[in-house]
Protein backbone atom coordinates (compact mmCIF):
# COMPACT_ATOMS: atom_id res chain seq x y z
CA UNK A 1 0.00 0.00 0.00
CA UNK A 2 1.37 3.43 -0.88
CA UNK A 3 0.88 6.75 0.82
CA UNK A 4 -1.50 9.51 -0.22
CA UNK A 5 1.41 11.93 -0.27
CA UNK A 6 4.39 13.45 1.46
CA UNK A 7 4.32 16.14 4.12
CA UNK A 8 7.67 17.88 4.51
CA UNK A 9 8.26 20.06 7.57
CA UNK A 10 11.31 22.25 8.14
CA UNK A 11 12.14 24.07 11.37
CA UNK A 12 15.03 26.41 10.56
CA UNK A 13 17.11 28.89 12.58
CA UNK A 14 20.28 30.97 12.48
CA UNK A 15 18.88 32.63 9.35
CA UNK A 16 19.55 35.93 7.64
CA UNK A 17 17.25 38.18 9.71
CA UNK A 18 16.62 40.51 6.75
CA UNK A 19 15.13 37.55 4.91
CA UNK A 20 12.89 36.66 7.86
CA UNK A 21 11.29 40.13 7.68
CA UNK A 22 11.02 40.33 3.89
CA UNK A 23 7.47 40.08 2.59
CA UNK A 24 8.74 40.10 -1.04
CA UNK A 25 11.10 37.19 -0.33
CA UNK A 26 8.39 35.05 1.29
CA UNK A 27 6.05 35.89 -1.60
CA UNK A 28 8.69 35.00 -4.22
CA UNK A 29 9.56 31.70 -2.51
CA UNK A 30 5.89 30.70 -2.40
CA UNK A 31 5.36 31.91 -5.96
CA UNK A 32 8.37 30.03 -7.42
CA UNK A 33 8.63 26.82 -5.40
CA UNK A 34 5.58 25.06 -6.88
CA UNK A 35 6.99 25.13 -10.43
CA UNK A 36 10.44 24.07 -9.16
CA UNK A 37 8.96 20.87 -7.72
CA UNK A 38 6.41 20.16 -10.44
CA UNK A 39 3.30 21.46 -8.69
CA UNK A 40 0.40 23.57 -9.92
CA UNK A 41 -0.49 26.86 -8.20
CA UNK A 42 -4.23 27.36 -7.77
CA UNK A 43 -3.88 30.83 -6.27
CA UNK A 44 -1.32 33.55 -5.94
CA UNK A 45 0.54 33.40 -2.62
CA UNK A 46 -1.14 35.11 0.33
CA UNK A 47 1.46 36.77 2.58
CA UNK A 48 0.95 39.01 5.63
CA UNK A 49 3.01 40.57 8.42
CA UNK A 50 1.88 39.51 11.84
CA UNK A 51 2.84 40.62 15.36
CA UNK A 52 2.32 37.42 17.33
CA UNK A 53 2.53 36.61 21.05
CA UNK A 54 6.16 35.50 20.68
CA UNK A 55 7.26 38.81 19.15
CA UNK A 56 9.50 41.24 20.95
CA UNK A 57 8.49 43.99 18.53
CA UNK A 58 9.44 42.72 15.08
CA UNK A 59 6.51 41.40 13.06
CA UNK A 60 6.85 37.95 11.55
CA UNK A 61 5.50 36.90 8.21
CA UNK A 62 3.00 34.18 7.42
CA UNK A 63 2.47 33.03 3.87
CA UNK A 64 0.53 30.32 2.13
CA UNK A 65 0.01 29.14 -1.41
CA UNK A 66 -2.68 26.68 -2.38
CA UNK A 67 -1.52 24.17 -4.94
CA UNK A 68 -3.69 21.68 -6.82
CA UNK A 69 -1.80 18.99 -4.94
CA UNK A 70 -2.38 20.62 -1.48
CA UNK A 71 -0.38 23.54 0.02
CA UNK A 72 2.92 25.20 0.95
CA UNK A 73 3.26 27.47 4.00
CA UNK A 74 5.92 29.62 5.66
CA UNK A 75 5.83 31.30 9.10
CA UNK A 76 8.77 33.49 10.21
CA UNK A 77 9.65 34.56 13.75
CA UNK A 78 12.45 37.15 13.34
CA UNK A 79 12.92 37.89 17.06
CA UNK A 80 13.56 34.20 17.69
CA UNK A 81 15.53 33.77 14.42
CA UNK A 82 13.21 30.98 13.33
CA UNK A 83 11.11 29.92 10.36
CA UNK A 84 8.64 27.05 10.02
CA UNK A 85 7.95 25.72 6.51
CA UNK A 86 5.59 23.00 5.25
CA UNK A 87 4.89 21.31 1.95
CA UNK A 88 2.05 18.81 1.69
CA UNK A 89 1.34 17.17 -1.66
CA UNK A 90 -0.56 14.19 -3.02
CA UNK A 91 1.80 14.28 -6.03
CA UNK A 92 5.27 12.80 -5.76
CA UNK A 93 8.07 15.40 -5.60
CA UNK A 94 11.76 15.69 -4.82
CA UNK A 95 11.64 16.50 -1.09
CA UNK A 96 15.40 17.09 -0.84
CA UNK A 97 15.31 19.61 -3.70
CA UNK A 98 12.47 21.49 -1.99
CA UNK A 99 14.20 21.42 1.40
CA UNK A 100 17.45 22.70 -0.09
CA UNK A 101 15.63 25.55 -1.87
CA UNK A 102 13.82 26.65 1.29
CA UNK A 103 16.88 26.44 3.54
CA UNK A 104 18.94 28.46 1.04
CA UNK A 105 16.19 31.05 0.64
CA UNK A 106 16.48 32.03 4.32
CA UNK A 107 20.21 31.26 4.59
CA UNK A 108 19.47 28.95 7.54
CA UNK A 109 22.59 27.65 9.25
CA UNK A 110 20.62 25.11 11.30
CA UNK A 111 17.51 23.17 10.40
CA UNK A 112 15.54 20.08 11.22
CA UNK A 113 13.53 18.36 8.52
CA UNK A 114 10.88 15.68 8.62
CA UNK A 115 9.44 13.85 5.65
CA UNK A 116 6.21 12.15 6.60
CA UNK A 117 4.21 9.70 4.55
CA UNK A 118 0.56 10.58 5.04
CA UNK A 119 -2.62 8.73 4.25
CA UNK A 120 -1.18 5.25 4.33
CA UNK A 121 -4.70 3.81 4.50
CA UNK A 122 -6.30 6.40 2.21
CA UNK A 123 -8.91 4.54 0.12
CA UNK A 124 -7.94 4.31 -3.52
CA UNK A 125 -10.27 3.35 -6.34
CA UNK A 126 -8.86 1.40 -9.22
CA UNK A 127 -9.93 3.05 -12.45
CA UNK A 128 -10.21 0.65 -15.33
CA UNK A 129 -10.22 2.02 -18.82
CA UNK A 130 -13.23 1.19 -20.88
CA UNK A 131 -12.69 -1.18 -23.79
Amino acid sequence: MSEFGLHVTIDASRCNKQKLISVPLVYDVLDNLPARIGMTKMTLPYVVKWLDKFSEGTPGISGFVMIAESHISIHTFPDQDYVFMDIFSCKEFDAEKAISYLVRAFEAKKYEKHVLKRGMDFPRKVILSQM
